[in-house]
């Protein structure tokens, strides 16, 4: 398999991809692999890696069992880029999809993103208030550190992001639900509390979105009811993948 322009502009710009996954969601695993390959890339790719993600026992504080083993899994993300001494990364949790037109668009961000200075950069805009900049002629937005984005299905991390985040990320953890400090809460969450606090943690997003995430069952929120039980559960999938 032969790495498209849009391949190589992400690897050129993060270095690695690492894509968050448990083990037991290979439904996930098989439909991130479908949108690598739409870029010529795959999960046997060398400089793409599955990160098994964490599934905890007990809430500790936390509002789901899926909200903790989230928290702790881009944390692992985080470190494990420390760990092997990478400058950047791209993180991918494994419901994410390229939005239309997203991919012929990628090799113009990552020449755009060359000389900008970031420490997190979010591949959606969110939903934005009416007070948020606009995007330069880039696609890109200046997040003003007070502008709190959810979900991290696309996101790029600095190995400066992450020693900085990881002692206030940990930190969280070990206070009280609902702490003034900052206790457990969702990830995107917490990274919005950090920004505000520290608006020296540069932080970027895409308009248009390069990024989506693909409709399946969640590991976070809990279970629908046709999700509890397997045959039900099963034809759940399917009707998601003709969504």
């Amino acid at each position: 398999m032969t790495d498209s322009p849009a391949a190589r502009a992400l690897l050129d710009t993060f270095g690695h991809i690492l894509v968050i996954n448990l083990p037991s969601r290979a439904d996930r695993r098989r439909g991130l692999d479908a949108e690598l390959h739409k870029l010529g890339l795959s999960l046997d790719h060398p400089q793409v890696r599955l990160f098994p993600a964490v599934r905890p026992d007990t809430l500790a504080g936390f509002p789901s069992i899926g909200a903790h083993g989230a928290f702790r899994s881009h944390m692992g993300v985080m470190q494990h880029m420390l760990d092997q001494g990478w400058d950047r990364v791209l993180v991918l949790e494994d419901d994410m999809a390229f939005a239309p037109g997203a991919i012929e668009r990628l090799p113009a961000l990552a020449r755009a993103l060359q000389g900008r200075d970031w420490r997190l950069l979010y591949g959606h805009p969110g939903d934005l208030p009416d007070e948020t900049p606009p995007a330069d002629a880039d696609g890109i937005i200046a997040l003003p550190p007070e502008l709190g984005l959810i979900q991290l299905h696309f996101l790029g991390v600095t190995a400066e992001a992450a020693r900085f985040l990881l002692p206030h990320l940990q930190a969280m953890m070990t206070r009280p639900e609902g702490s003034p400090d900052g206790g457990p809460m969702h990830v995107d969450g917490a990274l919005n509390w950090l920004r505000m606090r520290h608006p020296e943690l540069v932080s970027l997003a895409v308009d248009p979105a390069v990024a989506t995430q693909r409709s399946s069952r969640s590991d976070i929120a809990p279970p629908a009811w046709f999700d509890r039980l397997p045959v039900l559960r099963n034809l759940a999938g399917l009707a998601r993948r003709f969504r």
